[in-house]
């Protein structure tokens, strides 16, 4: 997920000042009233005249022509990377259906670039993340942290084992720290709405993950509070005192929820039988508890889960 050669809201009722200005800029803790992530996303709009058109030259294109009906997001992040040389190697372009079932990966790795870019990202120190086509957190102070390996003894089932294998026990992978938690995350919530809203076109298994990614990494994520608290007293307090950074916390949270749900439809084709297992683990009391305590904000158990309570 690091690349050395890169560095490598629309709410519903947000008062977290995640509206047209970065999430760094909070300082605000989160709103007593409840609130909800939700972004534009029109999935059934008609893209059949595009399909008939689409020449392989004009991949990026089509892509933006796509997303500008469907999810104002991925066009944005499509337009914001156009210029990245790396983009095309992400695309299938031997057809419209082959270029839809891989703009996963395609847009997974480009908010990567986007966000790890080093104008953008100091790695461990702080990190960027697009959001969404009107929000950005920037320059979010993470204070290092421990490496994520240390997560594995809470994770007492074989549901994310083929990502555990990936992300905590690489030698490399593992010692990635709150900095590589976030990052894959962040990369996961945008590969999923990137499947989504062309998942009629999809006809194999190249966005297959789309909906673990997203639930693996929330499990990550809250795996790392709880073990911060636990043995890290210190980097508990600092990454507490951050309010930008629970904020974009908070939002990634709700922000998981919104999209797994707007998914789900199409469960089959974008994820295994397990995510509902895994989404299941994440809303265990201690994993609640934990973000909520870490956040300050109470988020709903309950339809709809990508809001507070």
């Amino acid at each position: 997920m690091r690349r050395e050669y890169r560095v490598s809201l629309l709410t519903a009722c947000l008062a977290l000042s995640l509206v047209q200005a970065p999430i760094a800029a909070a300082a605000q803790p989160a709103p007593s009233a409840p609130f909800c992530y939700q972004e534009p996303v029109r999935p059934t709009a008609d893209v059949s005249d595009i399909k008939a058109a689409f020449q392989s030259s004009k991949w990026l294109q089509t892509i933006q022509a796509v997303y500008q009906r469907r999810w104002p997001s991925g066009e944005g992040l499509a337009i914001a990377q156009a210029k990245d040389k790396y983009f095309s190697q992400f695309v299938d372009k031997t057809s419209f259906n082959a270029l839809a079932e891989s703009l996963m990966v395609a847009i997974h790795e480009e908010t990567h670039m986007w966000d790890l870019d080093p104008s953008r990202t100091s790695w461990d120190v702080s990190m960027s993340a697009w959001i969404n086509a009107t929000q950005k957190a920037m320059k979010v102070p993470l204070h290092g942290g421990f490496p994520r390996r240390e997560i594995l003894p809470l994770i007492t089932d074989k549901l994310t084992s083929s990502m555990d294998d990936i992300y905590l026990r690489d030698a490399q992978q593992g010692t990635y720290r709150l900095q590589g938690v976030l990052a894959e995350l962040n990369a996961g919530l945008m590969g999923l709405p990137a499947a989504t809203v062309v998942a009629e076109y999809i006809q194999g298994v190249g966005a297959s993950n789309s909906r673990d990614i997203v639930a693996t990494n929330i499990r990550y994520l809250l795996l790392y509070l709880r073990t911060a608290k636990a043995k890290h007293a210190d980097y508990w307090t600092k990454i507490k005192a951050e309010p930008a950074l629970r904020d974009l916390v908070l939002i990634e949270f709700l922000r998981s929820a919104y999209w797994l749900d707007q998914s789900a439809s199409y469960a089959a084709k974008l994820g295994s039988a397990d995510v509902d297992k895994i989404v299941a683990k994440n809303y265990a009391p201690e994993n609640i508890a934990i973000i909520e305590e870490f956040t300050g904000a109470k988020v709903s158990v309950t339809s709809p889960k990508n809001c507070t309570a």
